[in-house]
């Protein structure tokens, strides 16, 4: 059966049910028919432990994260452990664009699939609708004489669609840009809010652009942020669904890792904390983007102390990086396997930077044969890795067993960030290029210098970076697989996000708002006798 077919064989509970699990009635939910709710916002004691899903550099064909972090879940539910996934919505971009849904898959999905892959509850339209009244507010602003004297416009539309027309636009007036809506700075404050209060403070701290002497002109100045609240109240509310074998899931928030910071809602793992004494969530494409983002701003901001991380590999992403062409990533080869290990020890030797403990998972496909999953375990044994195979796809909670043993088996977490953030702009970004990418020099160029010392003027220097590039290769060049050796990168732009609280800086040819493949997956997807088809 495809994925999809699955999904809607599955014999979901009532969310009140599911609810129960966590020690939830109903009078804590907002519910969306039978099978999705909102948690009404939540306070208790953090008394679970964080373990965070990442993975080794990607291919095109994803590698499988979300399936390994729903079978780990079900695993330990199976155990008989209190835990609860945390995970990203998905964004449309991706399931109109190259990817498909992004669920999970085969039997370790959440469900209701084809909801949460499109509409759900509104939340990314919330976020959409926001983040455009502000552009409307500035727009409108200006037209009305500009008593705030913006001269220069730092803030940009968004849209939950993959449009490469859109990233340069002409609107009469003056050039803009759309961004993808997880990349937008509502999209990165909305996941790093505590509180509504937070939340409220957050948007109003927004820059939206400077002044003729060079000063930020922000969201507060254009009184819209009581609007915006009005908008964002009810999305700020986790969604609570379930998986396949009715694991509580806590789905909510999606920015993307390579441009944006690529973690699910502060509130949203904070709940989970307080509801189960294990909690399951992911960090976009590789540990050098969505983990390294996941502890040096999400983990510092919010004061989590994450327990482990789960290094996903696969045979196919291995090969891939030991030199495979993606026609040939199924056929086996050995050599190029071997060659591919690189990638994975640099990733795990990222990771453990952070004190964090590491359990290497395979996560196996069909395709996979006996003699590449045996080296794969000779490698890990060699190098004195903690792994284990999971076989979540074709088995669900059943085939992550032997992971879930291995991560209630790991050493004490010292977590530490990489940097202090009273480091400078520039050494912030030389500490993770080349501490993290293995970078060998970063070129800033004196335009990008000019904004940094804005920034500096403005005293807005004291913030964490979050690094925009290619998911495919340590370097800022997807070509460049592997470990490459001896590169360069190059500083695009660099952006505040005042709001959210970071420093957003772009490497090499990084888009904000993806394009379209040429067989894209709005090609595939329809509705038959009032089903949808073709979504994953």
């Amino acid at each position: 059966m495809t994925d999809i077919e699955i999904s809607r064989n599955s014999k979901k509970l009532p969310i009140e049910d599911v609810a129960k699990k966590l020690g939830l009635s109903r009078k804590d939910l907002v519910l969306y028919g039978e099978d999705k709710a909102k948690i009404k916002i939540h306070s208790g004691d953090e008394k679970g432990k964080l373990i965070l899903v990442t993975a080794i550099s990607p291919t095109p064909l994803g590698e499988g994260k979300t399936t390994v972090s729903i079978g780990l879940a079900d695993a330990f539910q199976k155990m008989g452990e209190s835990v609860v996934l945390a995970l990203r919505e998905p964004s449309m971009g991706p399931v109109f664009g190259m990817k498909g849904g992004a669920t999970g898959g085969g039997y370790s999905q959440v469900v209701p699939m084809e909801d949460i892959n499109l509409h759900f509850t509104g939340d990314f339209h919330a976020i959409t609708s926001a983040n455009n009244l502000i552009s409307a507010a500035i727009d409108n602003h200006i037209y009305f004489g500009n008593e705030l004297d913006i001269q220069t416009v730092t803030f940009h539309r968004c849209l939950d669609v993959n449009d490469r027309a859109l990233r340069h636009v002409d609107i009469g007036t003056r050039e803009d840009s759309f961004s993808i809506s997880s990349a937008s700075e509502i999209m990165a404050l909305f996941c790093l809010a505590t509180s509504l209060d937070d939340l409220r403070e957050r948007l109003g701290n927004i820059v939206v652009g400077l002044n003729r002497k060079g000063e930020y002109i922000y969201v507060r100045d254009l009184k819209v942020v009581g609007s915006l609240m009005a908008l964002l109240k009810d999305a700020f509310s986790p969604n609570l669904v379930q998986t396949l074998e009715n694991t509580p899931a806590i789905i909510h928030g999606g920015p993307f890792a390579n441009i944006a910071h690529g973690c699910n809602s502060v509130v949203a793992t904070k709940t989970a904390l307080s509801l189960a004494d294990y909690v399951i969530t992911e960090a976009g494409f590789g540990a050098d983007l969505g983990a390294e983002k996941f502890f040096d701003i999400k983990c510092r901001m919010a004061n989590l102390k994450p327990h482990s991380v789960v290094l996903v590999a696969t045979i196919k992403a291995l090969k891939y990086h030991g030199g495979v062409s993606k026609d040939d990533i199924y056929q086996e080869d050995m050599e190029s396997m071997r060659n591919g290990f690189e990638n994975l020890d640099k990733h795990y030797e990222n990771l453990k930077k952070f004190g964090v403990p590491v359990v290497v998972c395979l996560n196996r496909f069909s395709t996979d044969t006996d003699i590449e999953i045996e080296e794969f375990s000779h490698h890990c044994e060699e190098m004195n890795y903690q792994y284990a195979v999971s076989d979540a796809y074709a088995l669900g909670g059943e085939g992550a067993i032997t992971l879930a043993h291995e991560m209630l088996k790991v050493e004490a977490s010292h977590f530490h960030p990489l940097y202090s953030v009273d480091d400078s702009i520039v050494d912030k970004i030389d500490t993770v290029c080349r501490k993290i990418y293995g970078a060998s020099q970063v070129h800033i160029s004196d335009e990008i210098m000019k904004k940094i010392e804005v920034l500096e003027k403005n005293k807005k220097a004291n913030l964490p970076i979050c690094v925009a590039k290619t998911q495919y290769s340590f370097s800022d060049d997807a070509k460049k697989v592997g470990v490459p050796k001896d590169f360069e990168v190059t500083v695009q732009d660099i952006r505040l996000y005042s709001g959210a609280g970071f420093i957003t800086v772009l490497l090499g040819n990084i888009m904000v708002m993806p394009g379209l493949s040429r067989r894209p997956n709005y090609e595939l997807i329809d509705v038959v006798d009032g089903e949808i088809v073709n979504l994953s």
